[in-house]
């Protein structure tokens, strides 16, 4: 039976999570290297791992390592908020941060439309079809 779907640096033994001493420092190997300022690839090398940059992203922010009431913790809570900072940092400083867009209020979206007659015929469908598509018109 396949352990997929436990996180990098746990093992189940007598249906416990223990934590498994080398991944585990591979792990905060990570947290320490991406609070240095590494990115996530080169995070993951400092650690020994090759691993994509989605993986990365994925640990750093997998709340398992500060533990709950399955898996025992990895690191602490102030290096996992540590490496969320930097995360978040990062991301405004590459103009990466979406916000939320204002609520328009009282919107009103079109719902009636009506159509001129089509009088012309291409060969091509997508030419036809751009056509038709323009004689749609809304009504106020």
């Amino acid at each position: 039976m396949g352990q997929g779907h436990i996180p990098f640096g746990y093992r189940i033994k007598n249906g416990s999570a223990e934590i498994v001493p080398e991944e585990a420092e591979q792990i905060r190997k990570i947290y320490s290297a991406y609070i240095a300022g590494k990115p996530y690839i080169e995070a993951a090398k400092c650690a020994g791992l090759s691993m994509t940059h989605a993986s990365v992203k994925w640990l750093l922010q997998n709340r398992h390592y500060i533990g709950d009431e399955f898996y025992p913790a990895i690191i602490d809570r102030h290096t996992f908020d540590a490496a969320e900072a930097e995360r978040l940092l990062r991301l405004d400083l590459m103009g990466r941060t979406y916000r939320t867009r204002p609520v328009v209020e009282n919107l009103k979206v079109k719902t009636h439309f009506t159509m001129k007659q089509i009088v012309e015929k291409n060969k091509d469908p997508y030419d036809q079809a751009a056509y038709i598509y323009s004689l749609i018109e809304s009504e106020e």
